[in-house]
């Protein structure tokens, strides 16, 4: 299946398929209660989502939507948690998949913790160009969702992005 920017794969609280990202990006939001979105994933080219799902069939915890044009593979579940049944190997490759994210999340916390705001857009504006290249981090964020993802208020994001400019 192929999403374009802006495209749903799947929506918070609904139940279904899930997915292996074959090429391109998404982001993972979350509805608060307040009703304001909140950006907390990152899904990345040979990630099979969602990860809360890979061994127990759950309802979405987050809306994905791509960041760029993205392929992706519609895995049903019956499918996926029977294979499973029939082939134990797997769960090692759900291990592997997981441990990946954890590293990620870990490159996230480095992000966050960094010394000074102007460090921590660094630090992300870097983490994306690994998997972007070119493209700007303004071009598939806005600026409340770079603050979201390094722990910024939008005015300071825009401040920095002016700054770089």
């Amino acid at each position: 299946m192929r999403l374009h920017k802006g495209d749903v794969l799947f929506r918070q609280g609904e139940r279904g398929p899930l997915f292996r990202i074959q090429s391109g990006l998404l982001k993972v939001v979350r509805v608060q209660q307040d009703g304001s979105p909140f950006l907390f994933n990152i899904l990345l080219p040979g990630e099979i989502v969602p990860h809360h799902s890979l061994l127990s069939d759950k309802e979405y915890h987050g809306t994905a939507i791509a960041l760029m044009t993205s392929d992706v593979d519609v895995i049903p579940p019956d499918e996926w948690y029977r294979s499973l049944e029939e082939n134990p190997l797997m769960y090692r490759d759900i291990a592997l998949q997981l441990q990946m994210k954890l590293r990620l999340t870990q490159q996230r916390m480095d992000q966050l913790t960094a010394s000074s705001p102007a460090d921590k857009l660094a630090l992300l504006t870097d983490w994306f160009r690994t998997y972007v290249g070119d493209y700007a981090l303004t071009e598939l964020l806005t600026q409340e969702e770079i603050g979201q993802l390094v722990g910024l208020r939008r005015e300071t994001v825009n401040r920095l992005l002016r700054k770089n400019t």
